[in-house]
């Protein structure tokens, strides 16, 4: 018996050992940029992953794109200056539009402003994400505020991305159906079928949300003498292993679906009112902003989202992370530019956001609700 524990412990330790380079690092690939626990302290993480008092190690290669990212202008001047051009435009757009909306609901049925609430609300928590994440690029890319806040940001940055590109694709579902399909929606219970939305948007944030509270965020570069949050994970452990294909798979359900579904819904209505006999370009006209505006933030960010994540998924490659972040800020820039362009939307269409089909023209020159 004793041989057989002794054979199975020397096993275990032949099994750790393959797993080490020659200068005793894991080579794991990397959810960003490549971080190998060190083996002094590779047990203690295991057994104390979820409760360390410090901040555990991460080796990093001086010389590669880690330092690069972490030490260069991008990072420590344009993404921060752009997340506090964001805040400022961002705080008090949203909560005003909040209001607006909020007064709207005294006269207006819930359906027709329930959704452009869901999405004020996801940007204003979006932007308000951003607060330390500034100081966190400012002060050279190290994190101060201790894991748990770490975990909080994060999660609240990329559901918050996440959500209004949801929504965004829900008005879009819901103006296609009141344009394109009206004897369909008006069938329909309009408030219900808002609210059914908001509760899959939401289940959908939360989907987001957990995952990046589960797992530890904040980790040291001692090559550096940083502390980084959510820029450096070691994917390669048991903890960490399937965010890749799980991030990659909420790309595709937060970015690129509600993308797709926003570039047909818009071509249709788009088309549908030109054949109208009344005078629907002001509309058009705002409508085909909003859309631009759109394509402009989160085009960019789904591709390079999906390509990064495809690459750390098929060879472990990091070299698209600083482009990928990069993107993901042109995003956030829409999060202050949705209160404008919901203002100049309700300002078209006899100010109530509503839409008329050819086929519905024809019959009764009503505007639906």
């Amino acid at each position: 018996m004793a041989d057989l524990l002794r054979g199975l412990v020397f096993c275990l330790m032949m099994a750790q050992t393959s797993q080490l380079n020659g200068n005793g690092k894991i080579t794991a690939p990397p959810k960003s940029f490549y971080g190998f626990p060190r083996r002094s302290n590779y047990t203690k993480q295991l057994l104390d992953l979820f409760h360390y008092t410090t901040d555990p190690p991460l080796d990093v290669d001086p010389d590669g794109p880690v330092t690069a990212y972490t030490t260069g202008a991008l990072s420590t001047w344009i993404i921060p200056l752009s997340y506090i051009l964001i805040i400022l435009v961002g705080v008090p757009s949203n909560t005003y539009i909040l209001a607006f909306l909020r007064l709207r609901l005294r006269t207006k049925t819930l359906s027709t402003v329930v959704l452009y609430l869901n999405l004020a609300l996801s940007d204003l928590l979006l932007v308000l994400s951003l607060a330390l994440r500034v100081h966190y690029h400012l002060n050279a890319n190290n994190w101060i505020f201790g894991e748990i806040s770490c975990r909080l940001v994060t999660a609240l940055f990329h559901g918050n991305v996440y959500c209004s590109a949801q929504t965004i694709a829900c008005i879009s579902l819901r103006r296609y159906l009141a344009v394109v399909k009206p004897f369909l929606y008006r069938r329909m219970a309009k408030t219900s079928l808002s609210l059914w939305m908001c509760l899959v948007v939401w289940f959908l944030y939360g989907a987001a949300v957990v995952p990046e509270l589960l797992v530890r965020q904040s980790y040291h570069i001692p090559e550096l003498g940083i502390t980084t949050c959510h820029d450096v994970l070691p994917l390669g452990e048991p903890s960490h292993s399937p965010l890749v294909p799980y991030r990659l798979m909420l790309v595709f359900l937060g970015f690129l679906l509600p993308f797709v579904v926003c570039v047909y819904t818009h071509i249709a209505v788009v088309s549908h009112l030109r054949k109208s006999c009344s005078d629907w370009r002001p509309f058009i006209r705002v409508s085909t902003l909003v859309f631009v505006v759109f394509v402009v933030c989160f085009f960019p960010s789904g591709i390079l989202h999906s390509a990064h994540y495809i690459s750390l998924f098929s060879s472990g490659d990091d070299t698209l992370y600083g482009y990928y972040r990069l993107a993901i800020c042109l995003c956030c820039f829409h999060s202050c530019l949705d209160p404008i362009l919901c203002m100049l939307l309700s300002k078209t269409a006899d100010s109530d956001l509503q839409f008329v089909s050819l086929d519905w023209i024809l019959r009764r020159p009503a505007a639906l609700t």
